[in-house]
């Protein structure tokens, strides 16, 4: 493989939705560098599928009303369908578990039929070959008054912008910029929480789901198990048949075991629970390239979408693009795709003048 070009117009930070959006939009009249730590696309969409379904490993809904989502699905032709909701829920406290008579826990939403990754694998598939680099850490982002220099692995590429598409936490702690970000700022990032990033995602497969059987949702409330809310996520018409559950991690607190959350599940949906086809556990605060150490402790929600997160810095030339900065559906893919909206914007804004020509581009290579 050649290595990565040493200019650009634009290198984004991060394969997630929010990144994968932004180089789609731009890659069309502008040469783009997409660098991902890790060895995949999609960042917290992480699906595995079983039986032409995908099971979400990271983000799983999208809601009525999420205009960018549903215009993106309906572009790259996403099969989707809606969340199951029939049934009654369980809530569970120290007193034990016990019968909801309805759900009053999930609301209407969809589900992407095919996992939530398939929108990034569909949106990476658009990408030159050339365009997107994974396995690949950046490590410093120089910004000068009319390129910025990007420093990843044992390369340099120089570019008039750089988007920056991954949590505001995981840029304060691992990547080092100069000048420094301002104070304000810099303190802003380092405590704005990373969204799923002190969450382990456990999902549980089954042969049939034997709760709607028995005239169950699949849906629970906790306050006693190591997982606080339970959903359904089985695919159409309940196949595969699956639960999943999120598992809030505390400092200090190991992800629960294997036994613990499956005897909370035997404890909500009774014997038939305990024996999945197959259990995956995601622990996302336990994925470096999504989360910072001390992630737990990063909880001042009140931070997403401000107001410092909405204009570029550093000459203009610097961006934020993960749904963590949008004040549109913050968490959301929703608030990724609008915050990769505002990047594109604010780089189409700028003037053509600074995007390197050949003379330029030739220059900067043999600076190297």
């Amino acid at each position: 493989m050649s290595g990565p070009p040493p200019d650009v117009d634009v290198v984004v930070v991060g394969a997630g939705v929010g990144g994968l959006a932004v180089a789609d939009a731009l890659s069309i009249d502008r040469s783009v560098l997409v660098l991902e730590r890790r060895d995949r696309t999609g960042g917290r969409l992480h699906s595995v599928v079983r039986q032409g379904v995908g099971l979400d490993l990271g983000a799983s809904w999208f809601w009525p009303g999420e205009r960018r989502v549903a215009a993106l699905v309906e572009d790259l032709g996403i099969a989707t369908h809606a969340q199951h909701l029939d049934g009654d829920a369980m809530y569970q406290d120290a007193a034990g578990a016990r019968r909801v008579q309805g759900n009053p826990i999930d609301v209407p939403s969809g589900r992407f039929s095919t996992g939530a990754a398939s929108i990034t694998d569909a949106l990476a598939a658009r990408l030159e070959p050339t365009v997107l680099r994974t396995s690949t850490t950046v490590h410093r982002i120089r910004l000068g008054s009319d390129r910025v220099e990007v420093a990843h692995d044992d390369s340099l590429t120089t570019a008039a912008d750089v988007v920056l598409a991954l949590s505001p936490a995981l840029v304060a702690h691992g990547i080092e910029i100069e000048p420094e970000l301002p104070r304000p700022l810099r303190g802003l990032a380092a405590t704005t929480p990373v969204w799923m990033g002190a969450i382990a995602k456990v999902v549980a497969r089954y042969a049939a789901p034997f709760w709607r059987d028995e005239g169950l949702a699949g849906a629970a409330i906790s306050h006693s198990g190591p997982m606080r809310e339970v959903h359904d996520l089985s695919g159409p018409d309940g196949e595969p048949a699956v639960l999943f559950g999120f598992a809030p991690l505390r400092d200090g607190v190991a992800t629960p075991t294997e036994d613990e959350l499956l005897g909370q599940l035997v404890d909500l949906f009774g014997p038939a629970a305990g024996a999945p086809e197959e259990l995956l556990v995601a622990d996302w605060r336990a994925d470096p390239a999504t989360s910072p150490p001390g992630v737990e402790r990063i909880t001042t929600y009140a931070t997403y979408g401000h107001p410092a997160y909405q204009e570029p810095w550093g000459a203009g030339r610097l961006h934020w693009a993960s749904t963590e900065t949008s004040p549109v559906a913050p968490g959301h893919v929703e608030g990724a795709l609008a915050a990769a909206e505002r990047a594109v914007r604010a780089i189409e804004g700028r003037s053509g003048t600074d995007r390197p020509t050949e003379e330029t581009r030739h220059g900067h290579a043999d600076a190297r």
